[in-house]
């Protein structure tokens, strides 16, 4: 029988600095074989850092370390890592890659198609062996590397924020197979910064500014939060409802659920004042939410400096039969929708489904196969330059210039949206108060932390203040606090009338939106408020409180069942 209670790797007192920046401050931590154990914890704390020296890849300046029972790099051939950042060669294609980590791994070539064909076939790729590696989507990215992770069977797996832009359906996919693997005794180091990730782990430490603040199974921190947290409502603006709650002393946090304001109060019950409280179960995030002393306040600089925008109730977006072809494959079919001043409106689908696809037609970055579409009363098609200078774009990958500084990007993208002069000092001054990036202004943007290359990326799509915004993945890999901070923003700007188009994996998010567009395999096959989506799904699964996840997950699988759709009968 294996031993399952000698960690196959564990840190001691760990410190690691880079110049004045204490990266790891005495950290500790034990992987345990057959277990997945969860680091967790906000942008920068010290997270890959960890992982990089359990890995070999860096060296601590002190503490004790073991992996697989030598030092850190000792034995490769039982390890496998999958970085935060796609590491793999974009010029080779998906079959070349895995051959390639086949041949570094030593897989013996009388095992390659089996293993080959086992993970060409959860990943999904199979479509895609010949595909250059840079040429697919952020998701099908993150399955080709841990597809490489795993092509030879280790007994140590460190995972780095493997679910970042993967989708809710992916993401069970992956889950399934690391249950698996852990099955066979296989110890996990599973990094996220998302908490329904964390929640399903064994274990979880949590780091923050490179300090463990505290460690064990994900339930007994969500224990601690019984009795504090609920679902508040009234009959108001839940937007106005959660500026409120978010401001309050005896609330710790708040975020949109629905046409609901989830509430975790300091302590005990919170007074009502105009709205009714319900209590609900307790969640890891919420454990989370206190140990790192609450979110944002609910006030938006942002918000308050923006100009504001009628709602005269004319579309500010409008698709129309949009459509796009590559060839003989089309990425998006027939897409309509219309979003009003002063709303948020949700693009989602699994990776590859035409989200981005059918985002860069609105934005002008694509041009349409057929059908058009408007942004703040421009067609596109004949308006092209007065659209876009109505829109913020901010993309699903970090899109501005790595090798500029901070401020050399502020600089470049007010020239772009026709700020010039004074009218460019003062926006890119707002803006630089606003998002914190008075000391990083000479750091190049590549080089920021994730979430300050978020705020520097939605900094510069707000400079001109336009009424419309498109936001691509915004807040993917950021960690809950950060991303809270986002949507302060957003829903202040929303207040001021603009409107969003905002594409997201993250489910939890999505309750934000006034309207979702579901798209599946280019189509789309869903529409209505997060509610209304819910009760679709608790129509078609029998569960009576479904999440937006399993709405999300219910829907898609319906549309693959459904003996009408147009691809079934293809």
């Amino acid at each position: 029988m294996s031993d399952t209670t000698t960690p196959v790797a564990s840190a001691t007192g760990v410190i690691k600095r880079f110049g004045d920046v204490l990266a790891l401050d005495g950290v500790d931590i034990a992987i345990l074989p057959g277990q997945v154990t969860g680091l967790v914890g906000p942008d920068a704390a010290g997270k890959t850092t960890l992982i990089r020296i359990l890995a070999g890849l860096m060296s601590a300046e002190s503490g004790e370390l073991s992996v697989m029972g030598g030092a850190p790099g000792d034995d490769l051939e039982q390890l496998g890592y999958m970085p935060q950042r796609f590491g793999l060669y974009e010029d080779l294609s998906v079959i070349q890659n895995l051959t390639l980590y086949a041949e570094l791994r030593g897989l013996p070539a009388s095992e390659r198609q089996e293993t080959f064909d086992r993970l060409l076939a959860f990943t999904d790729l199979a479509r895609f062996t010949d595909r250059p590696a840079g040429k697919l989507s952020g998701g099908m990215k993150q399955k080709l590397g841990l597809a490489c992770a795993l092509v030879r069977t280790p007994r140590l797996l460190l995972l780095d924020e493997p679910g970042v832009g993967v989708d809710p359906i992916s993401r069970r996919e992956l889950w399934a197979m690391v249950q698996e693997l852990t099955g066979e005794g296989i110890g996990v180091l599973w990094s996220t910064a998302y908490l329904d990730e964390a929640e399903k782990c064994d274990s979880v430490f949590l780091l923050n500014d490179g300090k463990l603040l505290w460690h064990g199974p994900p339930a007994d921190l969500t224990s601690r939060m019984d009795g504090r947290v609920f679902a508040a409502r009234s009959e108001g603006d839940r937007r106005k409802l959660l500026t409120t709650l978010l401001q309050r002393e005896d609330v710790l946090d708040a975020t949109i659920q629905g046409s609901t304001i989830r509430v975790l109060a300091k302590e005990g019950k919170p007074e009502a004042q105009g709205a009714t409280l319900a209590p609900v179960p307790p969640r890891l995030e919420d454990g989370f939410m206190e140990v790192l002393g609450g979110g944002p306040d609910g006030h938006s600089a942002l918000a308050e400096s923006y100009r504001s925008f009628p709602l005269d109730g004319q579309p500010a977006i409008e698709a129309r039969s949009l459509t796009k072809r590559y060839g003989e494959f089309t990425a998006a079919h027939d897409i309509s929708f219309i979003a009003k001043p002063g709303q948020i409106f949700g693009l989602l689908g699994p990776n590859g489904a035409g989200k981005s696809t059918t985002f860069k037609m609105l934005c002008g970055l694509a041009t349409p196969s057929a059908g058009d579409c408007a942004v703040a009363g421009h067609n596109l098609k004949h308006s092209g330059p007065a659209a876009r200078q109505s829109l913020g774009y901010m993309a699903q990958k970090f899109s501005l210039y790595g090798d500029l500084s901070v401020q050399q990007n502020l600089d470049f993208f007010a020239g772009a949206y026709g700020l010039r002069g004074r009218d460019a000092r003062e926006a890119i001054g707002k803006a630089v108060e606003i998002f914190e990036l008075g000391e990083r202004l000479k750091v190049n943007a590549g080089q920021l932390p994730l979430g300050f290359k978020q705020r520097l990326a939605l900094a510069c799509a707000v400079l001109h203040e336009p009424p419309v915004l498109f936001l691509d993945e915004p807040t993917s890999g950021v960690d809950p606090v950060m991303r809270r901070e986002f949507w302060v923003h957003i829903n202040g700007l929303v207040a001021r009338g603009v409107t969003v188009l905002v594409t997201t994996h993250f489910m939890e998010e999505a309750e934000y939106c006034d309207d979702i567009l579901l798209i599946y395999r280019s189509e789309q096959i869903a529409t209505g408020s997060p509610d209304d989506l819910k009760r679709q799904a608790a129509q078609l699964t029998g569960l009576d409180d479904p999440t937006m996840e399993d709405a999300f997950i219910a829907l898609i699988e319906a549309s693959e069942v459904d003996t009408l759709n147009p691809r079934q009968a293809a």
